[in-house]
């Protein structure tokens, strides 16, 4: 669900210095419009997201900043704003101190927010608590770019423009952190249900796709990824009836070789899907580079539910994961304090 619009708390924003390229809104996406031609949009890794969402203590579908690749820089213009960054290894830094990532931290007026290229992934999240005040189009804040729906004026985010924030001050506990432990891990191959038109493929062409090594082309995006290896041999024709699209599903175009459609993706295609991957692994596909390797393991669909639901229990449960930030020195009575323009008084102790 998406949190409900309301006003934008009064002079209070996160301002865009110098966006990354592509950086944009987004949420879990729209859903019920597919049959109507509209992508469903939203986060790629929505792991990443609902755990930025959950240090910020905003609800998980709440709407952020996803980049790829780089972050880019901003400035806080709210008298407090926690922010927090998760994803992708992405070098974060605060007022140009380090700061940790997987972890809140809570800001003032003038706090300037700086994250590098990745070091390791692709994608990262920057959640505001309270969420930004973008009006919805059709039921989410997310950005399709092709479209120009959702998230500001259904464009890239661009130097200089003001992202309002609806709500800054509604949560003023400490900070807190996700230890690193608890960090998704990125590690094996994908795991695919095979189907629905597997027919379509020889057996030599279904084990060249389960037992080779593809790489991410430079031609990927959030629409799909573009994979190059070995090629995979159809049984005859390669076209079909055109029919939906799930998310994962694994295309094979003419040239042989397989597309991963994603989070943009079309809403129905003409190409047989010889296989798709499932939903627990697409937040680790998402954080696959041009020029990184995939492999594909094929599982049944029981196995493919069960771990699903193994990883929308572990998002659940992630509130009795978060643990105080170890050099976190905010208190609610110093946020209340820089709310109200308090000067003197004494803070409650961390």
């Amino acid at each position: 669900m998406t949190p409900s619009s309301s006003q934008a708390t009064p002079g209070s924003a996160l301002r865009v210095i110098a966006p990354a390229p592509l950086a944009t809104i987004q949420d879990l996406g729209r859903y019920g419009y597919q049959r109507f031609g509209v992508s469903v949009s939203g986060a790629m890794d929505v792991a990443a997201l609902h755990i930025a969402n959950a240090l910020v203590g905003n609800p998980h579908g709440e709407a952020a900043i996803e980049f790829t690749l780089a972050g880019g820089s901003y400035i806080v213009e709210a008298e407090v704003c926690r922010v927090a960054m998760t994803g992708g290894a992405f070098p974060l830094s605060i007022d140009g101190v380090s700061a940790a990532s997987y972890a809140s931290h809570t800001l003032r007026r003038g706090s300037r927010i700086a994250i590098g290229s990745a070091v390791r992934g692709c994608r990262g999240y920057l959640a505001v608590g309270g969420g930004f005040d973008l009006e919805p189009a059709l039921g989410s804040r997310s950005t399709h770019l092709r479209s120009g729906l959702g998230g500001s004026n259904g464009a890239a985010l661009v130097g200089g423009q003001e992202l309002p924030l609806r709500n800054p001050t509604g949560f003023l506990g400490p900070d807190l952190q996700l230890p690193p432990a608890r960090w998704p891990v990125d590690d094996g191959p994908l795991r695919v249900v095979m189907g629905p038109q597997e027919d379509y493929y020889t057996e030599a062409g279904k084990r060249t796709f389960l037992e080779s090594v593809y790489r991410v082309t430079p031609q990927s995006d959030r629409m799909g990824y573009r994979l190059e290896g070995p090629e995979i041999q159809f049984a005859g024709d390669y076209n079909i009836i055109s029919d939906g699209i799930a998310p994962g599903s694994v295309q094979v175009v003419g040239n042989r070789q397989p597309i991963i459609l994603l989070a943009d993706r079309q809403t129905t295609g003409g190409y047989p899907k010889i296989a798709t991957v499932i939903s627990a692994d697409l937040p680790r596909l998402a954080q696959r580079q041009p020029g990184d390797s995939v492999r594909f393991e094929a599982i049944s669909i029981e196995a493919a539910e069960e771990l699903g639901v193994a990883l929308d229990n572990r998002l659940d449960a992630l509130a009795d994961s978060l643990v105080r930030r170890a050099d976190a020195k905010t208190s609610r009575l110093l946020a209340i304090n820089l709310i109200d323009g308090v000067a003197g008084g004494e803070a409650s102790p961390d």
